[in-house]
């Protein structure tokens, strides 16, 4: 059977996709297809079908076309102290990478941070978004929409949230530009960050409206106003996902002796790189490198790996207090993660999410993904610390020739 279908794809008889239809098992079909792609680019597949996953949990969920998995190497830091409201302890936790030096200087991180009494950590709002644009004859129309959204908010929300028990319409929030008409749905999902339940969601919520008012027409379920995956200021000002603040002190003797400066080289290199240089480029990244963090702890814990691109935007800050320590904070205003659905159920990530003591639904319902997001916020902090802290001390170039460099 499988020489017989490898021919057939060949031949062009049926498609990669059609395998799962014919051998009823992803996991063979995956092997099908690497045998496929090895005859035609002459490249043996070892390493990429050498997995511990069962892709039978993937089917209609997470990949299609599967022929395999990619292996990311996984480092632990910690423990680092987290006093929030949801994470409130010591957390050892994973970040995947291929960036030598990157978990070194992490962990050196929640070192310093642990030294000083812990981090601080705040949720100050949760909310998915999805924004449709929607096409009305003209601005007084589009007025008047808005007015029966007002008058039928009560009625909207109920075909909003017919679909989950978790999910919770916050609010509707509008813009108009001539003839187009955006609505920002924006919702509580619970533990699941969410973003295929508010899309389903506001796709109910605006048919809805579209079938109680004449002439509106959806153009597009995602108008870009939501902003998913994509930098932007709405979400930098409005936030999206997790908004998340974090906060800590150094005592000075543990700068000098661990981070090998001092708190006010630390805070310089702070104000002049983060504020001063991210503002000349009208960045929406004032840090550091929370992406490096961020982008590891994705990776490990199953999460959407292209909203790594909102959720690392943010600002770090350093400054010598009144005592002559060194306090540091960061700002995250758009941290889109969640402890079940997406790639959270597959094995590798699970267990990383297991080591968090984070895995799956909270209680109550939405728990685990802000101990999670207040957990990353922390991490965060521990990296724009240390690597603040090279910089002061000019040791980063030296950290990665010892550790990120091949040795010839």
């Amino acid at each position: 059977m499988e020489l017989e279908l490898i021919s057939k794809l060949d031949s062009g008889e049926i498609k990669l996709y059609e395998i799962e239809k014919l051998t009823k098992d992803v996991n063979k079909a995956a092997e099908i297809r690497r045998k496929f792609i090895e005859r035609k680019t002459g490249i043996r597949m070892d390493h990429i079908g050498n997995y511990s996953i069962d892709l039978n949990l993937t089917l209609n969920r997470n990949i299609e076309n599967s022929i395999g998995c990619v292996q990311i190497p996984v480092g632990i830091v910690g423990p680092l102290k987290v006093k929030g409201d949801y994470a409130n302890g010591d957390f050892y936790i994973p970040i995947a990478t291929t960036e030598g030096a990157l978990v070194a200087s992490v962990n050196r991180g929640c070192s310093a941070l642990n030294e000083g009494g812990g981090v601080y950590t705040k949720i100050i709002d949760d909310k998915m978004s999805r924004a449709p644009l929607l096409k009305v004859k003209n601005i007084r129309h589009a007025l008047e929409v808005l007015e029966w959204i007002k008058e039928h908010y009560k009625q909207i929300k109920e075909v909003f949230e017919s679909k989950s028990k978790h999910l919770k319409l916050k609010d509707i929030k509008h813009w108009i530009i001539g003839k187009n008409l955006w609505l920002r749905f924006e919702a509580d999902t619970g533990d699941a960050m969410g973003m295929n339940m508010v899309t389903i969601a506001s796709d109910l919520a605006t048919q809805y409206i579209i079938e109680n008012n004449k002439d509106v027409k959806i153009l597009a379920l995602s108008g870009n106003l939501c902003t998913d995956k994509k930098t932007s200021a709405i979400n930098w000002i409005l936030g999206r996902g997790k908004t998340v603040i974090a906060e800590a002190t150094i005592p000075r003797e543990v700068v000098k002796r661990k981070l090998k400066t001092t708190p006010e080289e630390a805070a310089d290199v702070a104000m002049r790189k983060n504020i001063l240089g991210s503002a000349f480029v009208h960045s929406y990244g004032l840090n550091a490198h929370f992406s490096n963090v961020i982008a590891g702890i994705f990776l490990a814990t199953g999460q959407d790996a292209a909203q790594i691109v909102e959720s690392s935007m943010g600002i770090s800050n350093a400054e010598v207090d009144e005592e002559g320590d060194l306090y540091v904070s960061v700002y995250l205003p758009s941290l889109e993660v969640g402890t079940v659905g997406g790639g959270t159920h597959l094995p590798t990530q699970a267990e990383c999410l297991k080591i968090l003591n984070c895995y799956g639904s909270g209680e109550p319902p939405g728990s685990n993904s802000k101990k999670f997001a207040e957990i990353i916020a922390a991490a965060t902090l521990a990296g724009e610390v240390s690597l603040l802290s090279a910089l002061a001390a000019g040791h980063l170039a030296k950290a990665h020739e010892k550790l990120g460099k091949q040795k010839a």
